[in-house]
């Protein structure tokens, strides 16, 4: 038995499963304190199935918790932050084009140092131990106990950042050390950005941790558990530990992943309709197509692997103008079981409106009587031309395709869309995003830029190949289930030896031998 458990802005919904079998779900509004929340979900589901809570075997839990606190600039740590690649690295310093509140939250000392390696694994230059040496004793008379180190070309060679790393922990051996090649992908600057949101986050993932674990165990929940990332796969609680940076985006990863358990559609456009946006994405092979674009998070550039998601402006808070030619994009939010007409507030919403056109039993009907019909009718028109809208956007071509609609608002939508070929309402599409948490797995990936002439293509992809598995295991993977699902090959212009950048994505199930979750901790304990 598994429990997926999905913290929103708005709300937090849970599932319970029996093998494919839903037992139970529950929605509840998200509480201040995320643990407490997630407990009386828990004690929901169980009440509703009949269930004690030692026969559940895993817990997943997706949470926003982390990119929250970088957005709102909270709970972020004071960090140290390491970059090996001088010379040729000082023209573009450390931080470069981040908003001035987010340094301030985290008062940055930067340090630029000699190291590094180009592509073709020449140095850029050797590293002065007496230069790092200087570079420790500093970090330790600040009292600095979390550093990023992050070198040029680090994903293909990783000395440098080991070294130094290695060099850090015999003077400062409570420190927690994020290494970029173990966080980011190629480009120097948004690896290094995306190690330093790691850095600044880790004393914060502890103690989110550790709430989590001391509340599953007073409720005598005696199974592990796991958090969603931005792949749709799972971490264990150690591996969240050393890189809760890796969490950004798992509520939409996870609704697309639910989306796909609920219909069986591998190939579709997942509309996840909640309190304050739509978010779409796009199901590719039962996985979210992942964005080749530059991802920003609280205005920082990064390299993470993020799935393609469109937020819209539409939401069941969504308020209502214009005589319903104009919503949102402002939103009651949370707010809405105050604010709404049919909850005794003054606002107009969505809610509101599909409640008055007799599409839905919510709240108090009598309060939404007074609305005509041509404003319920010019309201529903422009939900549905502004979806249909996005829905185009982020289609593969111009051909129509199957339209998975999930989320708790996703009764605003009536009708057909004429970007679907048809438009899928699932059973349990409300809780689609807990169903998502549930049903993942454990998931690796990795990254190098190769020469196809110095080694033949099958033997660049099995070396690959293997990170990839290495980092799945570390997570918590059962390393006898873990398959490939996605290698990506991408030709480097302007660069001898037939260069390649190959990417290799795998996926396994939990593990539950002991020996391999003690494995994964010693791993993730060392970094």
């Amino acid at each position: 038995m598994r429990i997926g458990i999905d913290v929103g802005g708005t709300h937090t919904d849970a599932v319970l499963l029996d093998n494919e079998t839903i037992l139970a779900t529950n929605k509840s509004l998200t509480t201040a304190d995320v643990a407490s929340g997630i407990i009386d979900s828990l004690n929901a589901l169980l009440n509703k199935a009949s269930v004690s809570a030692n026969s559940i075997n895993a817990v997943m839990i997706g949470t926003t918790q982390f990119t929250n606190a970088i957005v709102e600039r909270r709970q972020l740590s004071n960090i140290a932050v390491i970059r090996l690649a001088l010379p040729s690295g000082k023209g573009c310093p450390p931080m470069i084009e981040w908003p001035e509140d987010l340094v301030n939250a985290i008062n940055p000392s930067i340090y630029e140092c000699h190291g590094g390696y180009l592509y073709d694994g020449n140095p850029v230059a050797h590293i002065d131990i007496q230069e790092i040496e200087a570079v420790i004793a500093d970090i330790k008379q600040k009292e600095i106990k979390s550093v990023a180190i992050a070198s040029a070309f680090s994903t293909m060679n990783a000395e440098p950042e080991l070294l130094v790393a290695n060099l850090i922990r015999t003077e400062i051996p409570d420190c927690e050390i994020t290494l970029s090649h173990q966080i980011g992908s190629i480009g120097l600057l948004e690896r290094e950005n995306a190690a330093i949101l790691n850095a600044t986050l880790r004393p914060f993932a502890q103690s989110v941790v550790n709430a989590f674990e001391n509340a599953l165990t007073k409720h005598a929940f005696n199974c592990p558990f796991f958090i969603s990332q931005n792949d749709g796969t799972l971490m264990n609680a150690d591996f969240v530990r050393a890189y809760p940076a890796l969490t950004f985006a798992s509520g939409p990863t996870n609704s697309l992943r639910g989306a796909y358990k609920l219909t069986g559609k591998e190939n579709a456009i997942v509309v996840d309709i909640g309190g304050t946006t739509s978010d779409i994405g796009v199901l590719q092979n039962g996985f979210p197509r992942e964005s080749n674009r530059i991802i920003k998070v609280g205005g920082v550039r990064t390299n993470f692997r993020m799935p393609d998601i469109n937020a819209v402006g539409l939401g069941g808070g969504s308020i209502v103008r214009d005589e319903g030619k104009r919503i949102g994009p402002d939103s009651c939010g949370h707010k809405l079981v105050d604010e709404a007409l049919i909850f005794n507030g003054n606002t107009l919403t969505t809610t509101d409106i599909i409640v008055a056109s007799g599409h839905a039993d919510i709240g108090d009907s009598e309060k939404v009587k007074h609305v005509s019909s041509d404003v319920i009718q010019s309201a529903i028109t422009t939900m549905r031309e502004t979806l249909n809208y996005h829905i185009e956007m982020m289609k593969p071509d111009d051909k129509p395709v199957p339209v998975i609609l999930v989320g708790g608002g996703a009764v605003l939508i009536q009708g057909d869309l004429p970007a679907a070929s048809e438009v899928i309402r699932p059973v349990n599409a409300g809780v689609a995003n807990a169903i998502g948490a549930a049903i993942a797995q454990i998931g690796g990936e990795a990254e190098s830029m190769l020469s196809y002439r110095a080694m033949s293509r099958d033997d660049a992809i099995k070396d690959v190949t293997q990170l990839a598995i290495q980092k799945a295991v570390t997570a918590g993977a059962d390393k006898t289930t873990v398959r490939t699902i996605d290698i990506e090959e991408i030709e480097v212009p302007y660069m001898e030896g037939d260069m390649r950048r190959v990417r290799v994505k795998v996926v396994g199930d939990i593990a539950t031998d002991d020996a391999s979750v003690k494995t994964a901790e010693h791993h993730t304990g060392a970094y």
